[in-house]
C-alpha cells in the first residue's frame, strides 16, 4: 500500500510525502501508534529514513511523541484548531486585500485556473488534489499580493491546515460551498476591491472553522473524550 516509487526526488523526500499523505488521508488515524519496524516493512525503506521522517512530521505537528508509546499520529485539539483558523483569518484576509490592490492580470488568471482545478478535483472526489490545488491558490494569492514572508508563516502551519482541511472537505455539499466562497474571494480580487476581498476571505475561514468545530465535536462524542 505504501511502497515508495523512486523518481528524481530523494528517498527521504518520497517517504516524507508518502507518510504525510497517509496521515492526511486517514490511512493512519489520530492517536495511532507509528511502529518503526512496521513502517520500514510497509514503505520498503531503512529505519534511519523512517526515524528522520517521523522527526520531521513531529515538527509539522502531524506526529507527537507519547511516553511509553513512542511516535503516534497527532490528535487534533479543538483549541489549537480554533487558533489555527484565527491565524489564517489574520494572514489570509490581509493577503486577499493586498492581492486585490496590487496583483497583476497574470496572477488573476492563475487564481482563476486554480479555482477551476479545485472544482474539478471536488467533482472527481480527488481530495488529495483538492488539498494540493487549494495550497497553490493561496500561494498565488499571497505572492501576488507581495506577502512572501506571510506565506512562509502559513507554510510552517500548512501540514496542520491540511489536516483540518482533510477532515472537512469530504463533508456533504462542502465542495459547492467551498467553490462559491473561493469564487467570492476571486471576484473581489478581480474587481480590485481590497476590503471586499478581505471580508470574503474572513467569511470563508469562519465558515470552515464552524464546520471543523462541529466535526471535532462529533469525534469527541464518538471517542467519549
Amino acid at each position: 500500500m505504501l511502497k515508495i516509487a523512486r523518481d528524481t526526488k530523494t528517498l527521504r523526500e518520497l517517504t516524507l510525502e508518502k507518510m504525510r499523505e497517509a496521515i492526511l488521508s486517514n490511512y493512519f488515524r489520530p492517536g495511532q501508534r507509528l511502529v518503526e519496524r512496521t513502517l520500514c516493512d510497509e514503505l520498503g525503506v531503512s529505519r534511519t529514513i523512517v526515524r528522520e521522517v517521523l522527526r520531521h512530521l513531529e515538527t509539522e505537528g502531524l506526529v507527537e511523541s507519547v511516553p511509553q508509546q513512542g511516535p503516534v499520529v497527532a490528535t487534533i485539539d479543538p483549541r489549537k484548531a480554533a487558533e489555527i483558523y484565527e491565524i489564517r483569518g489574520l494572514l489570509e484576509g490581509h493577503a486577499a486585500r493586498a492581492c486585490a490592490e496590487h496583483c497583476t492580470a497574470e496572477v488573476i488568471a492563475e487564481l482563476s485556473l486554480k479555482v477551476v482545478e479545485i472544482e474539478n478535483a471536488f467533482n472527481n472526489q480527488d481530495f488529495r488534489m483538492v488539498l494540493e490545488k487549494t495550497t497553490d491558490f493561496y500561494k498565488a494569492m499571497f505572492i501576488g499580493g507581495g506577502k512572501a514572508m506571510a506565506w512562509e508563516i502559513v507554510q510552517s502551519l500548512n501540514a496542520r491546515i491540511n489536516q483540518l482541511r482533510s477532515m472537512t472537505i469530504g463533508s456533504a455539499g462542502r465542495g459547492a460551498v467551498a467553490i462559491a466562497e473561493m469564487n467570492a474571494i476571486l471576484d473581489a480580487i478581480k474587481r480590485r476591491d481590497g476590503e471586499d476581498a478581505h471580508q470574503q476571505s474572513l467569511k470563508h475561514i469562519q465558515s470552515v472553522a464552524r464546520l471543523a468545530a462541529a466535526k471535532l465535536g462529533e469525534i469527541d462524542e464518538a471517542t467519549g473524550s
